[in-house]
């Protein structure tokens, strides 16, 4: 399917899974000259297209010039069944005038996304770096506004790094079973229920996201049991791998009723020792500043620190 973006001498057209690599190159240019280096692997944007959640046939596009190079990638996303919509727009710094007419298309597909779930709203999330002072300008002058801010937080692991060991009554189990992973998910999803952003997801939806992911390594999927009862769960992922040696924490949730035990704490320095022994040299985490919990207090004093800022700007329509 192809589609026209109104600017003479550009041709626009629906993505597919062999985009990924002109893709990640376009947004590896843009971040660079951003934030002075990429910030996506080649298997990050294969993920995205590959998403259950992303409809390559509606919800994304790509932009070329008259010589057939890429240069601009923009999509809308849902977020389960809810009304949030995450959207993105990349454009070549030698193509500006696109950026409008590109921004203007992504918010009026989220609007459509929230109407074909059911919604009478929807809720748009763009994230921008904390540098790029040009898209939070455009962002504010489509009527977008900041937010939250996450963190990305790093620790180094420059040796070994030993494993704690579990509080009286607890095991930790992996999740190369159902059984796991079920618990992992209903860990997760009531532990991040009052998270910004956060979107329900059932089982079978949470599970094929994941499982068609090529950075999820379900061993790295611990769920604590406490006296036999899941408590707690934390996804590590390998999605840090391939750049950066590191290890990565994508959800670390603890069940309200045990908070402020230390289970976090414990399952964090878990996957510290865990990433040492595999040879990372890190483990990195995202976590909301604004958090309902005092997540950023927690990962400061296990010595993790920041080392990047995510700025979500949202509008509602």
């Amino acid at each position: 399917m192809k589609t026209t973006i109104p600017a003479a001498g550009y041709l626009t057209r629906r993505p597919s899974a062999t985009d990924a690599p002109e893709i990640h190159e376009l947004i590896s240019l843009c971040d660079t000259q951003v934030i002075g280096k990429a910030d996506m692997t080649l298997d990050d944007v294969a993920d995205q297209l590959n998403d259950s959640s992303f409809d390559t046939e509606s919800d994304g596009w790509l932009v070329h010039d008259e010589s057939g190079r890429l240069v601009a990638w923009a999509w809308a996303c849902r977020k389960g069944a809810s009304d949030n919509v995450d959207v993105d727009v990349v454009v070549h710094p030698g193509a500006p005038e696109l950026t409008g007419p590109l921004w203007d298309t992504v918010t009026e597909r989220a609007g459509q996304i929230a109407a074909e779930l059911g919604h009478d709203r929807a809720v748009v999330d763009i994230g921008l770096y904390r540098e790029d002072s040009g898209k939070r300008a455009v962002a504010a002058a489509r009527g977008f506004s900041a937010a939250t801010s996450f963190i990305r937080l790093r620790a180094d692991h420059t040796g070994p790094v030993g494993r704690p060991g579990p509080p009286a009554g607890m095991i930790v189990h992996d999740g190369l079973t159902e059984e796991v992973r079920r618990q992992g998910h209903a860990v997760e999803q009531a532990g991040f229920a009052d998270h910004f952003g956060f979107a329900p997801k059932d089982y079978d939806e949470w599970h094929d996201e994941l499982n068609s992911s090529v950075n999820t390594d379900w061993s790295q999927l611990a769920v604590a049991r406490l006296d036999g009862e899941p408590v707690a769960m934390l996804l590590g992922t390998n999605a840090f791998l391939g750049d950066e040696n590191c290890g990565y924490v994508r959800r670390l949730a603890v069940l309200p009723a045990f908070r402020g035990r230390g289970l976090g704490r414990f399952m964090l320095r878990r996957a510290f020792a865990d990433d040492a022994r595999r040879g990372r040299v890190g483990t990195y985490l995202h976590v909301d500043a604004n958090n309902s919990t005092p997540a950023l207090d927690l990962y400061l004093s296990v010595g993790m620190r920041q080392v990047l800022a995510i700025d979500v700007w949202r509008r509602t329509i």
